[in-house]
């Protein structure tokens, strides 16, 4: 369980950290005719709010950040305490809200929807790839992979733990209760 426990939170910070990256750098720069542009996922969402389209940019704001984020905050949340064998507090509730905020977590269908774009804005301008576009690539490649642990079996982790705390707590019972003993003599 360790081992797998220990797997699945490299997978959690490693995404987090190419998270940051892709949310920090540019996606890509255009240039069309001596004039050049560069955007962000955050400037790009905050454009679509300026033009009228409010709804469209907190949906695309909770697909591509809120809810990416909310899930890896919580996997690490609860992942880093189960490593050292120990519960999170909150453990049942950040567990359940994991299960309802990942079918939102959407970066994958973001970035099928940037290729496609950038594939055809390349007939029409100079596309010059951004760090950000690598970091997502490699996101959603980490979140592939994450998504294939079952959020239910966190339940599972966390029972297996608690075993070992209580069994660690049993041998320090004993050994307080010897040397109590011994010292009484």
């Amino acid at each position: 369980m360790v081992h797998h426990t220990h797997t699945l939170l490299a997978l959690a910070l490693a995404s987090m950290i190419m998270f940051v990256i892709a949310n920090s750098f540019p996606i890509a720069t255009l240039e069309i005719q001596g004039s050049s542009s560069q955007t962000t996922l955050l400037s790009g969402i905050e454009q679509l709010w300026r033009e009228s389209s409010p709804i469209v940019a907190i949906l695309i704001f909770s697909a591509t950040i809120l809810c990416p984020l909310a899930e890896l905050a919580a996997l690490i949340y609860l992942l880093a305490p189960l490593q050292a064998g120990r519960i999170a507090p909150g453990f049942n509730l950040v567990a359940r809200i994991i299960q309802c905020v990942r079918p939102w977590a959407m970066l994958e269908v973001f970035m099928l929807g940037i290729l496609i774009t950038l594939v055809k804005l390349s007939s029409l301008a100079h596309v010059i790839p951004g760090a950000a576009l690598f970091a997502f690539g490699v996101l959603t490649l980490l979140l592939t992979s994450l998504s294939t642990f079952n959020p239910q079996h966190f339940w599972r982790l966390a029972h297996a733990a608690a075993k070992t705390t209580d069994s660690q707590l049993e041998s320090k019972h004993k050994l307080a209760n010897a040397s109590a003993k011994a010292f009484s003599q």
